[in-house]
């Protein structure tokens, strides 16, 4: 069973996708479904013996290019349970063959490439006209759920414009009819005056974090100057977001001596034929460890009321990171 359901209560889309309890569930030690394909053993998802980056199609898929085996759309006349199909695509992307490496051990070049790809995503999954959003996310770690520790993220193409983001839009739109400017411009010049909450920053972009930080140790980072997606990226652009994040990463691993786990989430305009010039391109980092040995539980005010507590000051989180020592290998 793959379709949306429409929770009238939240005015929000659920997807359901029950055939995705099949995945792969952490494979035997010696077997890795996103490893390259070796001859004396299984075929894994990738068919080469070797590859710099990889993308394909998700096999157990949160939606589907086809709508064949999938419902029909609810009538007009249903107001309470609506439905429809869940028509959009799920890739997998994978950084390395290296198995037992992370998108923190890649040198900046690599990650640069990596933006390169997240960039061609963008622009061809954008070009379909059922997809409304383009989301580029890893989760990384056991401790959020990751059942192949394999270095890979994920690319959701979403018939709709999910809710964070719409929340998201929303907000930059109404700051922007207030005071004319960008709210994300906004907070950046403020962020990089006061100095105390950057961790980091270069030429083209400041890493933070953030005045009203939900998560432990929780990073953005912003463009400083205005742009809305992957479209307005120069190729400085994209050398020196590969370099913040290269130092953004490697502090974070060594924050607590270990192969820190986060989800990344890259915010960036809808693709659905409209234009966003109040919007503004930004990465977010969502730790879960809030001390060496202690996890970050979202529990009944996160969960049940929406509504975040910060164990940690932002100040204090981002003085931790600041001082930590980064690699700068190209």
């Amino acid at each position: 069973m793959m379709e949306l359901r429409w929770d009238l209560t939240l005015e929000e889309w659920v997807v359901i996708a029950s055939h995705r309890s099949e995945r792969t569930f952490f494979p035997p030690a010696d077997y890795c479904p996103l490893c390259p394909s070796k001859k004396e053993k299984p075929k894994t998802e990738i068919p080469s013996s070797n590859y710099e980056i990889v993308i394909f199609e998700n096999k157990f898929p949160s939606f589907c290019k086809s709508v064949s085996n999938q419902p029909l759309v609810t009538g007009k006349k249903e107001i309470l349970y609506r439905r429809a199909p869940a028509k959009g695509i799920c890739e997998v992307i994978c950084y390395t063959p290296r198995h037992n490496l992370t998108l923190t051990d890649l040198p900046t070049n690599r990650i640069e490439n990596l933006i390169l790809v997240w960039q061609d995503r963008y622009r061809e999954l954008g070009k379909y006209s059922f997809i409304k959003y383009v989301f580029i996310f890893e989760n990384k770690g056991k401790e959020v759920g990751v059942t192949l520790s394999h270095p890979h993220g994920q690319i959701y193409g979403y018939p709709f414009i999910p809710p964070k983001i719409k929340k998201e839009l929303e907000a930059s739109f109404d700051y922007f009819k207030k005071k004319r400017k960008c709210l994300f411009c906004e907070i950046g010049k403020r962020e990089k005056k006061e100095k105390k909450r950057v961790i980091s920053q270069n030429k083209d972009f400041l890493a933070f974090v953030p005045f009203y930080a939900h998560f432990p140790y929780e990073v953005h980072i912003f463009p400083k100057k205005h742009l809305t997606s992957f479209h307005s990226f120069k190729k400085n652009d994209t050398r020196n977001l590969a370099e913040i994040m290269k130092k953004v990463l490697t502090k974070y691993d060594r924050l607590f001596g270990f192969s820190f786990p986060y989800i990344m989430n890259i915010h960036q305009a809808p693709t659905d034929g409209r234009e966003y010039p109040y919007y503004h391109f930004h990465i977010e980092f969502y730790p879960f460890y809030r001390a060496e040995n202690r996890l970050k539980y979202l529990a009944g005010s996160e969960e049940g009321a929406g509504v975040f507590i910060g164990d940690l000051l932002p100040e204090d989180q981002a003085s931790q990171l600041r001082k930590l020592r980064h690699n700068t290998i190209r």
